[in-house]
């Protein structure tokens, strides 16, 4: 077997944060708590992953304090929650580029008014839009 590579101690926040929940299984998994699910059947149902597979992401989210297990199944916690602008941009990026102009798919809507959501924007503490041109990474001590 093949031993993961592990990015839980580099400086680099994109990494450490690949490492809790970069794998396409965990990303669903999130997806679907916010989506309603709770049980481990549930995720199964929905995602059609092996029971081994799915325990074994559903354990590292726990152990990561991304879900928690309660009463009545897995819940996100709040560091879970703070994944939901991350689940809309892959959602939105998505929507714009991995479907076909004609092709069906699920689109988020704002419960309140039954619309989409405004397209993810990144913008400077100024308030204006940046995009990567416009950033630059700076190391902390």
């Amino acid at each position: 077997m093949v031993k993961r590579t592990r990015f839980d101690e580099e400086s680099c926040p994109v990494a450490r944060s690949v490492d809790a929940v970069g794998d396409w299984w965990s990303l669903l998994i999130v997806r679907d708590a916010f989506d309603g699910s709770r049980r481990f059947g549930e995720f199964q149902r929905s995602l059609g992953v092996a029971k081994n597979i799915l325990s074994a992401r559903l354990r590292a989210l726990v152990d990561n304090g991304i879900l928690e297990q309660a009463p009545t199944g897995y819940e996100l916690t709040a560091k879970g929650e703070a994944l939901f602008p991350v689940i809309v941009a892959l959602r939105q990026w998505g929507e714009t580029f991995a479907f076909a102009p004609d092709e069906p798919h699920s689109q988020l809507l704002d419960r309140r008014d039954q619309q989409p959501l405004k397209v993810l924007e990144v913008h400077a503490a100024d308030g204006r839009l940046v995009g990567p041109a416009d950033t630059e990474v700076h190391k902390l001590p």
